[in-house]
């Protein structure tokens, strides 16, 4: 929502571009290797990563525009590396603002300072803040440039229905309505999924009590890119503020509604302006503020109890629904983006077994779980929902007015990287490793004299061999398209790694560790990554 007088795309500091249906009809019903229904961040960034691999597709949008607000704003360190995969990081490095740091008060008082892990061998900071229109227009003007993608605006899914060896979806644009064929679709079209209704799919989960207004101010103010959460403010007592500086001096205001305070009421523009006046004031901010734009949300765990529905892959929010608390959603869809993209690409160049698509259920259902853990834990502290949770709440609060050890219970736990163990794809530790990162964990950068360990890394496959590795022909004839890094068996990264000479380690095209040995040759990782792609597991 706007304030009156103002048009819904009506923004202080963005100019919406206006996208139209495409006018060419003749090539409307080809057949496309795949679909993808949903054109935000996730349907972008999966378009990206089938393009890096050589796939092209068909992205289809229905609105003419991106989707208004700031919404999605916290995007997490590795969410940058796959921006980086796919070429695409530099405007997000000059424009979003990093922070590393977060404060706690409760009844005014600070109780909590945390510092998530960050340090000279990571490339990127552990959080960057940027609105999401910017983060659609940044992948959007990739997407333009990539004549892979074809990107279809105005054009909504009214219907979809399987067909022996694909699926057809019935598209309606400003111009008319057509067939569209595909081998595969990837559904990205958000928590009120249109594909996900039609194919008869429903969420499980649970639903929070705590309701949050967002809203969006521009004011010059010049605290630091620290995220604030403010416990029983005067401004708001009993509930919970969240603040976040982002670019182009606007500020990002939670707040929480109060017990039996409707969101219909909340919501007007005459409550909102007064709400986020009281929170100023409780941050010390006397100067002018201009009111951007609001919304209204409620914290929810919901997901499907399978992300595949024969050929289609359901990605984002069309997947799972988690709560903003540790900023998991926007970065969750991001690495289902990948998952699926380096996986379908391969089968669909035929250089992998369909049955590797069997592993993108499990291990992204298991990284929503363990968001679900995560994000449960934050969203009970955050809103309580029930009388004994408040209770317990408010007296751990209490506590760490005085001992600081109890300010912790108030820590968001953040989004990390999620393990993939137990995949059917990753390869269980048979050596003894003191530390590096585990089978199915996202890889450790290091700084090297040429730059970091994540420039290093190939498109597909990577092999980081310390030392000279015997057999390594051998890799080549399971993929071509695998890359080698040769590491110093003595330096800072095998320190890092508990590397000695002959250790080695695999990492999948999205930076996760497949396996890893103390001592191997190129015949024992070519073993591995063809029992990979043949679908057989990395344990076969």
């Amino acid at each position: 929502m706007r304030p009156e007088g103002r048009g819904e795309l009506d923004s202080l500091y963005f100019t919406y571009p206006t996208f139209d249906a495409p006018e060419r009809r003749d090539h409307l019903t080809d057949r496309a290797a795949v679909v993808i229904v949903g054109g935000g961040p996730v349907g972008l960034t999966a378009a990206l990563t089938l393009a890096r691999c050589g796939v092209p597709s068909v992205l289809l949008e229905a609105k003419s525009t991106y989707n208004d607000g700031s919404r999605a704003i916290c995007i997490a360190r590795q969410s940058y590396h796959i921006f980086e995969t796919l070429g695409v990081v530099a405007p997000f490095v000059d424009k979003a603002l990093g922070w590393t740091t977060g404060r706690t008060f409760y009844r005014g008082r600070q109780i909590l300072e945390f510092e998530m892990p960050d340090g000279p061998h990571e490339k990127y900071r552990p959080m960057y803040n940027l609105e999401q229109q910017y983060i659609e227009q940044f992948l959007h003007e990739a997407v333009r440039a990539n004549p892979l993608i074809d990107m279809r605006w105005q054009s909504e899914v009214t219907g979809i229905g399987d067909e022996d060896g694909g699926v057809t979806l019935q598209v309606r644009d400003a111009n008319g309505t057509y067939a569209l064929p595909a081998d595969w679709v990837l559904a990205a079209d958000g928590a009120r999924s249109a594909i996900r209704g039609m194919r008869g799919l429903r969420f499980s989960g649970q639903n929070y009590e705590g309701r949050y207004v967002i809203a969006d101010v521009r004011m010059h103010h010049d605290y630091p890119t620290i995220r604030r959460a403010l416990f029983d403010p005067a401004c708001r007592p009993g509930g919970t503020v969240l603040i976040h500086r982002q670019p182009d001096d606007i500020w990002r205001i939670d707040y929480q509604l109060r017990d039996g305070e409707s969101a219909e009421a909340a919501t007007r523009e005459d409550a909102v302006r007064a709400s986020v006046a009281g929170v100023l004031s409780e941050i010390g901010h006397e100067g002018q503020w201009e009111l951007e734009w609001w919304s209204v949300y409620s914290a929810n765990t919901l997901a499907l109890d399978d992300y595949r529905d024969g050929r289609i892959f359901f990605i984002g929010d069309s997947a799972h629904i988690v709560p903003i608390f540790g900023v998991r959603g926007l970065n969750n869809g991001l690495a289902d983006a990948q998952n699926i993209g380096w996986k379908l690409a391969r089968v669909i160049k035929r250089t992998a077994a369909e049955t590797l698509l069997d592993s993108y259920s499990p291990e992204r259902r298991g990284a929503t779980l363990d968001v679900f853990a995560n994000a449960s834990k934050s969203t009970r502290f955050m809103t309580p929902p029930t009388r004994g949770w408040q209770v317990m709440r408010d007296a751990a609060l209490s506590l760490a007015l005085n001992h600081p050890f109890a300010g912790a219970f108030a820590n968001p736990r953040q989004m990390t990287p999620y393990t993939y163990a137990d995949s059917p794809i990753t390869l269980a530790d048979r050596d003894g490793f003191a530390c590096g990162p585990t089978p199915g964990a996202v890889i450790t950068n290091a700084r090297l004299d040429d730059g970091f360990l994540s420039d290093r890394l190939g498109p597909g496959f990577t092999v980081l061999a310390f030392g000279a590795l015997d057999e390594e022909e051998r890799i080549a004839t399971v993929d071509p398209d695998a890359t080698i890094v040769t590491l110093d068996p003595q330096g800072e990264t095998a320190r890092a790694y508990d590397a000695e000479a002959g250790t080695v380690y695999l990492v999948r095209p999205d930076e996760h560790v497949a396996a890893r040995w103390k001592r191997a040759t190129g015949g024992d990782v070519a073993a591995v990554l063809a029992a990979i792609l043949s679908g057989q597991g990395a344990g076969q």
